[in-house]
């Protein structure tokens, strides 16, 4: 990739031209702007801070890197965990996260045109007052919905209405040129010529800067019902997932857990949500599932269908939390999990692998058989509808190179694991910088070729977020 220059005296005075006020110079810079969610990916100076208001503006500023080969990483909410905002060679960190503004609704076609720094739970918040739904919920409610399309994010609900990429219909983009594109439109279908708007989502800002969309809604579901579901051992909670969608099932959202991340975000929060003993018995493994429907009979026939396979799979029982209290506290303790972890440990690193859904079980067994190879502490939970699996590693009081050592060691059998399955590396995190190698091995020298090719037409001078998915610096 290209040898990038320092960022000029004169160039600095252009860019503060571009964006007034919202320029920030070397020791002026919040610390935030060095580094993402994840620690274990370190830190990186920035020369400059850019605070974007307008597509133009974010133009203006890239088109001057550009000329000047000065090197850009965007930054939305900077809550991503495989170093994908971490600017790895100075230069300006472009932020969007002040381009916050619902630009508004098309309510007969079902869409909202949002900026990029938008953050999902505003939109949540926003639509659901308008009478809709926008199905995409990554556990990371503070994330912005440009951060979201660019990792592709999917999320608990996910494994009844699919991930990020089938809600965005249209996006403005801004080339690592400076030039302002349109992808997609707000229609609901179109064979017209290559997608260019599905090779943006999930790019992680090397091919361009997604400024504005257009998101798909759907109608707000009438009625919503969760279930707590408690298990044993884990391999009866994991083995009941298909045994549910092959009794034709659709939970909006099916997500699982073992207690010791239970019991670790209940320290974090305060609060005891789920029951860490029922009848006697230990639990160990839960599952936590919500179905929507249209009316109250019909989610009560859901329930007792779904109660009945659940226990006959070795459920210990199941607790049914239908008030919206109980509801908002299940479901922000499955959300402070990543939280609870960090507060927990000094270091840690993570993986999203992704395996299809009948081998979950398997998969988890195979982490569980490795774990005492490796003096970390592993945490799992995830997403156990559409297999995609958060794990964790948990230095403790490991010295740190030994512990990179070890996970590295950990990772790539995961990784190895999950290519065997048939599987992913990454559900919905993305690759980053950290998981390049990984990435790698998993799909071959041809792929990664191909992905580096596209690179180059899109930003032929490597100034956007170098170092990110396909090339390694």
């Amino acid at each position: 990739m290209s040898q990038y220059n320092k960022v000029s005296p004169e160039l600095i005075e252009q860019l503060k031209a571009v964006a007034p006020g919202r320029v920030s110079v070397n020791g002026d810079i919040n610390d935030d702007f060095t580094h993402d969610e994840m620690p274990i990916y370190g830190k990186a100076s920035p020369e400059v801070v850019v605070e974007a208001l307008t597509t133009e503006e974010v133009a203006g500023v890239m088109k001057l890197c550009n000329e000047h080969r000065i090197p850009v990483t965007p930054r939305g909410a900077g809550t991503g965990l495989v170093g994908g905002a971490v600017p790895l060679c100075g230069g300006v960190v472009l932020s969007t996260a002040k381009m916050n503004k619902i630009l508004g609704y098309d309510k007969e076609n079902m869409n909202v045109r949002v900026q990029a720094g938008v953050l999902l739970q505003d939109l949540a918040e926003d639509a659901a007052k308008q009478g809709f739904l926008y199905p995409p919920d990554p556990g990371e409610k503070s994330a912005t919905l440009g951060g979201n399309v660019a990792t592709n994010a999917g999320g608990m609900r996910a494994v009844k209405y699919g991930t990020t990429r089938d809600y965005v219909r249209q996006m403005t983009v801004v080339l690592p040129t400076g030039e302002i594109v349109n992808f997609g439109a707000s229609v609901s279908k179109t064979s017209s010529g290559y997608s260019l708007l599905n090779l943006m989502i999930g790019s992680e800002g090397t091919l361009g800067i997604i400024t504005e969309m257009t998101l798909r809604l759907i109608p707000q579901p009438k009625e919503v019902v969760s279930l707590i579901v408690m298990y044993e051992n884990l391999s009866d909670c994991i083995a009941t997932v298909p045994k549910l969608m092959m009794a034709h099932l659709q939970p909006q959202a099916l997500e699982f857990m073992e207690r010791e991340i239970v019991v670790t975000s209940e320290a974090y929060l305060g609060k005891s949500v789920f029951p860490q003993k029922y009848d006697g018995k230990q639990i160990n493994a839960y599952l936590l599932m919500t179905f929507d429907g249209e009316d109250a009979d019909q989610l009560d026939k859901i329930i007792e269908k779904a109660s009945e396979v659940m226990l006959e799979a070795g459920a210990v029982d199941v607790l049914v939390a239908d008030t919206p209290a109980l509801k908002r506290d299940a479901w922000s303790a499955r959300s402070s999990f990543l939280d609870a972890i960090q507060s927990d440990t000094k270091l840690l690193d993570e993986c999203d692998v992704v395996v299809p859904a009948s081998r979950i079980a398997e998969y988890v067994e195979y982490v569980k058989k490795i774990e005492p190879e490796f003096d970390f502490k592993i945490k799992s939970f995830g997403h156990a509808g559409d297999g995609n699996l958060h794990i964790y590693t948990c230095s403790n009081d490991m010295e740190v190179g030994e512990f990179k050592r070890q996970v590295a060691a950990f990772m790539k059998k995961v990784y190895a694991k999950a290519t065997e399955f048939g599987g992913l590396i990454s559900g919905e995190h993305g690759i980053g910088f950290g998981k390049i190698d990984y990435l790698s091995a998993m799909v071959g020298p041809t792929n990664m070729r191909l992905m580096r090719d596209i690179k180059k037409v899109f930003d032929p001078n490597g100034v956007l977020n170098p170092g990110k998915v396909c090339y390694k610096l």
